[in-house]
């Protein structure tokens, strides 16, 4: 564990104060998340693609106590030597790992037993972190840690929605909080446009990145044109209007098969209202109700849509007679964008309507990933670390997505613009959507 994890990560010997409040605020937070749960939520698994809430709480710990405590505490005595097999995820290097469809038959250890695993856990990274100096090696794997376990408040979110969105009453893991009016609701998408040249993409060097950032190189694209907001409700309700699903010539084929042999005809979580009038009128938003972590709302029309796979953002795009950006394009309009948006951090849960002044690249981070034609594949020079950490990304590199921006579940400190997110093409319980893009003129 003594290599070198992170190129663009420079850091000194340093003492411990800000490192240990940053992962105590870390821990307390996902400790938040779980608090409107009860311990029959947190067991269950509603999918194979999703993991329980007590998973995710132990996986987390699992990180630090195998990763930091085992190779960087001497005095550190585990807390059960079962878990170092049960909360593997998907590190071979380790060893054994609990089947990922069977996590939710892990009905032991308790809820209460995973709680003391992460206070037993939390006491040895306190001592730990509170040596007056720490070496660059351990900071970077604490920095790996807080990432990781960041992402993991994200899928705590999305898993639990989609666990929750199956119960018939249909139960809300939060209320709902007032979405603030004004900002741009007139649905017209402007374009913004950007030259051809020779660009810079990838991690620029300052403070933390994963390794599938980098390294940072030159790509050269042509010029094109970006939307300046993402794709809207009611933007989407007009290509199913259109018969947007039924339309062999929209899709890909791999997506016409995948709507046909599921019966796809609208974002995940959408149901038609039994009765529009109780729902707001007689406008097409107001005929279908999605559930949310909130319960069930009507579909807001001027809120990004959400939900969408690769197949269904890509059909609508060439219905809309654009196309996903790249992901070089991606990063080019969003570079210098400040990281500032709709994030876990405001409460909403949901995708928002824009509340900018309608100017520039809009909602470009936060509410919804958006959905990149840019298959997840190393960047040129690209090398993964050595040694079990370096299964964090790498090995992922097939048959993948890219996604950029974050969502409205996401942390917002965990965001950048080079970030890549990763998702197979039929994949929509995490919070995605899409923007246009178009050839330059």
């Amino acid at each position: 564990m003594n290599d070198r994890l992170n190129p663009a990560l420079r850091v000194s010997p340093r003492t411990g104060g800000a490192v240990s409040a940053r992962y105590a605020g870390l821990r307390a937070a996902t400790l938040a998340l779980a608090a409107p749960l009860s311990p029959e939520d947190c067991v269950v698994q509603s999918m194979p693609d999703a993991s329980p809430v007590k998973w995710h709480l132990a996986h987390t710990t699992w990180f630090f106590e195998t990763f930091i405590l085992g190779v960087h505490e001497s005095r550190y005595r585990g807390f059960d030597p079962a878990y170092r097999m049960l909360f593997n995820s998907y590190y071979n290097a380790i060893g054994a790992k609990h089947p990922r469809p069977q996590r939710g038959m892990l009905s032991r250890p308790s809820l209460a037993d995973v709680l003391a695993y992460r206070a037993h856990v939390d006491d040895a990274m306190s001592r730990l972190l509170g040596r007056a100096e720490l070496p660059d090696d351990l900071v970077q794997l604490v920095e790996l840690g807080i990432q990781h376990e960041q992402q993991h408040q994200e899928l705590i979110l999305t898993d639990v929605k989609h666990l929750l969105s199956l119960n018939p009453v249909q139960p809300a893991y939060a209320a709902a909080l007032p979405v603030p009016s004004g900002g741009v609701t007139d649905n017209v998408t402007r374009w913004l446009h950007y030259p051809e040249g020779l660009v810079e993409i990838g991690h620029r060097g300052e403070h933390f990145a994963f390794d599938n950032e980098l390294p940072r190189h030159r790509s050269f694209v042509d010029a094109f044109a970006l939307a300046d907001r993402p794709v809207s409700n009611a933007d989407y309700l007009a290509f199913m209007a259109d018969d947007g699903y039924r339309r062999p010539e929209l899709w890909l084929s791999e997506g016409w098969d995948w709507v046909n042999a599921n019966g796809i005809s609208a974002p995940l979580y959408w149901r038609s209202a039994q009765d529009p009038a109780q729902h707001g009128g007689g406008d097409e938003a107001s005929q279908w109700v999605h559930f949310t972590l909130h319960g069930l709302e009507t579909v807001d029309p001027a809120a990004p849509v959400c939900h969408v796979s690769l197949y269904e953002a890509d059909a609508y795009a060439r219905w809309a007679k654009a196309r996903l950006p790249t992901e070089a394009e991606w990063e080019i309009a969003a570079a210098n964008l400040p990281v500032a948006g709709n994030f876990v951090e405001t409460g909403a849960l949901e995708p928002v309507p824009d509340s900018g002044d309608g100017t520039g690249m809009r909602q470009a981070f936060g509410d919804v990933w958006e959905w990149t034609a840019s298959a997840y594949s190393p960047y040129p020079g690209y090398r993964a670390a050595t040694g079990a950490i370096g299964e964090y990304n790498g090995k992922f590199m097939c048959n993948q997505f890219v996604l950029r921006g974050g969502s409205c579940v996401s942390p917002a400190s965990h965001l950048r613009a080079s970030y890549r997110n990763f998702f197979p093409a039929g994949a929509r319980w995490q919070f995605t959507g899409l923007r246009l893009a178009r050839d330059g003129e």
